[in-house]
């Protein structure tokens, strides 16, 4: 598989803000031929959940999501700040988005969101046996309703395509599959 990679000449960036880094590179192709203007986005890697509470719920959350324009049904998750552990990214996330922490929490997969102009990765986990201990600790743009649903509501919502998240539906199935509530 190797002898398909590019080799980059040379990068620039184009923008470098905390939400939008783009960067301008030029490649080399395996046959010589030269990609001039190759751009990439560069993010964080992002990490979500499928999050069961002790009385085996899951929890859903709810938040406007600006570029699409639309209020979407999703898993709880977010950013991977620098030099951090993606499990300990998505413990981060449950108790600031959710309120709810779990010390049982599963790696599912990890995937791509969009690799032929991205460069960031998504993990996903199985989170399970999650205990309310606090409120909300959102950060200073997020609006965040928690829902909970059984999991068989839960499966019902995600085979009736009511999540319009790629990432989420992706872990969903997975963490579907680990609890055995779906066959390959």
């Amino acid at each position: 598989m190797d002898d398909l990679k590019w080799e980059k000449l040379s990068s620039e960036y184009v923008i470098k803000k905390p939400w939008a880094t783009m960067r301008k590179d030029v490649c080399k192709m395996p046959d010589g031929t030269i990609v001039d203007d190759y751009y990439v986005l560069e993010y964080a890697d992002w990490a979500n959940a499928v999050a069961l509470t002790k009385d085996n719920e899951v929890l859903l959350i709810k938040q406007y999501r600006h570029a699409a324009g639309v209020v979407l049904l999703e898993l709880p998750g977010g950013v991977i700040d620098a030099g951090e552990d993606p499990k300990t990214a998505i413990k981060r996330e449950l108790l600031e988005e959710t309120g709810y922490q779990f010390d049982d929490i599963e790696f599912v997969s990890v995937i791509y969101p969009n690799p032929s102009t991205g460069n960031n990765r998504c993990h996903a986990f199985l989170a399970r046996g999650g205990k309310l201990i606090q409120g909300q600790k959102l950060d200073a743009h997020e609006q965040i309703l928690v829902e909970k649903v059984s999991l068989p509501e839960f499966k019902r919502l995600l085979l009736d395509q009511k999540f319009g998240q790629a990432l989420h539906v992706t872990a969903a199935f997975f963490a579907l599959m680990k609890l055995g509530e779906l066959k390959a």
